[in-house]
Parts: C-alpha cells; structure tokens; sequence
C-alpha cells in the first residue's frame, strides 16, 4: 500500500475531501510547475521557437509513458470532447448502423454520437445495466451486426460500474464495429492494457485522476488512425514548422503520428507543464498500486458504510477507485450541502452518494464522512 501522501497537496487537516471523480486538487509539485510555466512566459525574449516543441513533447512522453502506448499514437487535446470529436470526424457510420453507449453515460461521450448518427442517417443504441451487475455482460448483448461504433467509459462516470473493455473490444473488432473510449474516470487510477484492449481512440482529460490542470487532456490514435483527418489545421502541426523563417511554405504533409490531431497553441508551458507534473506523481508509484491503494480505501470505507444499512457494489462489479453509496431508500434532504457544512466533500449521482478517494486521503477522512453519515 503506498503512504497517505497529503502533504504533497494544498489540503487542511479539516477538510475532507473524497471526490476526485469531481476534480483533483493540484499538488504543490503541479502548482509549481505551473508558475514555472507562466514565468517562462512572462519573458517571451527568453522563450525560443525549440521551446514551443519541448513542452509539449515532454507531456507526450509523460502521458505514453502512463498509458504503456507508443509516443508517437498520443495527441495533445483540450478535453475528453475534443478527443471525441476527433473520433468521429475519422470513424465511417452507416446508414441504419448504430453507436452503442451507456445509459446515463457522461453528456460529453453522447453529444457527438448523437451528431453522428443523426448526419449519418444511423442511430443510437443505449445499453440499460441489470440493478446489481456491471456493464459487461449488456454492452456485449448489445453489439451486433448493426453496430458501427461502441463509445464507452472504462467505468461509469456516475456509479463506478465497469466494463470489461478486452472482451468489448475482442467482440467489436470481431463484428467490425470501432471502439472508442472515454477515460476521463479511469485512466491513472486504474490498469487498461491498450494491446488487448486495441481501441481506436481513448482520450483522457487530465483534471480528474491525471492529477492536472484543467483545459488539457490527451488522446490515444491507434496506429491504424494515424493517417486521419484533424478537425482543425494548425500551424505547428505541420512538417517543418520548426523552422519560423518558413512558415510561409505551406505544407500538406504534417508533423509524424497523431501529432496532426494536437489542438491549436498546444505550446502553453503553465498548462502543460503542470499537466506533465501531474503524471510524474502518478508514475513515481504507478497505476497498479495507486489502483491497489484505493482499492483499500474504498473496501474499508463501504463496509464502515454497510454497518449504517448502506449498499455498495463488491470490487469487480466497481471500478476500485469508485464508491457508490446507497441508501435503500430515498436520499436524505440537503445531504452534500449539510456533508459540506462538517467539511466533507463528496458528490451525489442520482440516488447514490459517490465517494472517490485519492492517496492524499488518510483515516480521519473516511471517520469524518461514516460519523457524519450515522
């Protein structure tokens, strides 16, 4: 188990805070590295046209590095809806094919196939759980001959419910649907090998269990996407603007791998420095034992919750960095805002009270929150 690492975050000792499905806090190394970042901008005489490459391939490597992916298969993109959109403008969709999602999956994973299928003359199929199960098992009844693309979480956003992604992803290249991931609620807190899963994209944003800033995400192009079609046209993502003196020679071909899909000024030091600061923390222990970690955390917390009549699905069946606390009943009046009152801060999704704990967490959180729910 790695050590509670509070000191490393700007946290007093009296608040609670076990919600990073929400938004992480921003350690002191990311804090840093953000005014770094910003001080080297604020003497742009000393910032020089290398420079506009080096951060940003630092961030690359950092996020390859985390994902266990070639360098050279990650973009640099502003949110998970960038990252999506991306996806779609490079994913055929047939008339009368379907995309298939979760039920209650996060607006961002939705939207855009709803855009899709609605240009494409194709149609939405969204997979309801059985009450006590994960997603598995309903997201593979769910694919078929009539399906062109499967966009889902590695857990859901709401109640940490998994989906097993190697046997998604087996049965939707088998049927030659595509698979495109949204791992905004997993990635850094949870294992996903890419190789046996072989999504064709999956994108992150980097301000929940990436530990970053907001406004910075990245996104994984499988290599047979690398050739794809960008939904915006930068300067420097083409081949040869390193060189500013001839910038003026237009191009069409580009900079090498999914560096065509970087978002535009992707060159902000504040933002991707932090970012990269963000991902060190996470590699520094890796995702297997952060996973482990939480895990723990979250195992003890729901059986400290079950003695008060409270539900919680078993490991397996939720992610391990997911809790989801029910009440067998109607959700108490007021309940965040009077857990905020005391200095706890959790979210509410729907009739269930998530809980999502990080390594900055420690003993006195998880008795704060179980005597405030007594």
């Amino acid at each position: 188990m790695i050590a509670c690492q509070r000191d490393r975050f700007v946290i007093p000792a009296d608040v609670h805070y076990l919600n990073c499905a929400y938004m992480a806090p921003l350690s002191h190394d990311v804090i840093a590295a953000m005014d770094e970042g910003a001080r080297a901008k604020a003497s742009p005489w000393r910032y020089k046209p290398a420079d506009f490459f080096t951060v940003s391939e630092h961030f690359r490597e950092r996020a390859a590095s985390l994902a266990g992916v070639p360098q050279d298969c990650v973009a640099i993109v502003p949110s998970a809806s960038y990252g999506l959109a991306v996806a779609a403008a490079n994913l055929p969709l047939g008339r009368g094919q379907e995309v298939v999602t979760l039920a209650g999956q996060f607006p961002s994973n939705v939207y855009v196939w709803q855009d899709l299928a609605a240009r494409c003359g194709g149609r939405m199929r969204i997979v309801e759980r059985p009450s006590q199960d994960c997603w598995t098992a309903a997201v593979l009844d769910a694919i078929g001959a009539d399906t062109g693309i499967v966009a889902v979480p590695h857990c859901h956003w709401a109640d940490g419910r998994v989906v097993d992604l190697v046997a998604v992803g087996t049965k939707a290249r088998k049927l030659g649907a595509a698979l495109v991931l949204d791992l905004t609620q997993s990635l850094g807190a949870m294992p996903l090998d890419f190789t046996a899963v072989d999504p064709d994209f999956a994108v992150a944003a980097c301000y929940k269990w990436l530990m970053g800033p907001y406004g910075t995400g990245m996104l994984y192009v499988a290599p047979r996407h690398l050739a794809g079609r960008p939904i915006e046209h930068n300067w420097i993502n083409r081949a040869g603007s390193e060189d500013f003196a001839r910038l003026v020679d237009y191009r069409e071909d580009f900079q090498p791998g999914a560096r065509r899909f970087d978002m535009g000024e992707k060159a902000n030091p504040p933002l991707l420095m932090g970012a990269s600061a963000g991902l060190d923390f996470l590699l520094e222990f890796g995702v297997k034992a952060i996973a482990e970690t939480l895990a723990a955390q979250t195992e003890a917390i729901a059986a400290r919750a079950a003695m008060l009549g409270m539900e919680a699905a078993p490991l397996g069946v939720r992610a391990p960095h997911f809790l989801s606390l029910g009440f067998g009943g109607d959700v108490p009046a007021g309940l965040t805002e009077r857990l905020a009152a005391r200095e706890i801060y959790v979210s509410l999704r729907g009739q269930s009270l998530r809980v999502t704990p990080h390594l900055y967490n420690n003993e006195a959180d998880a008795d704060a929150l179980i005597a405030a729910l007594g």
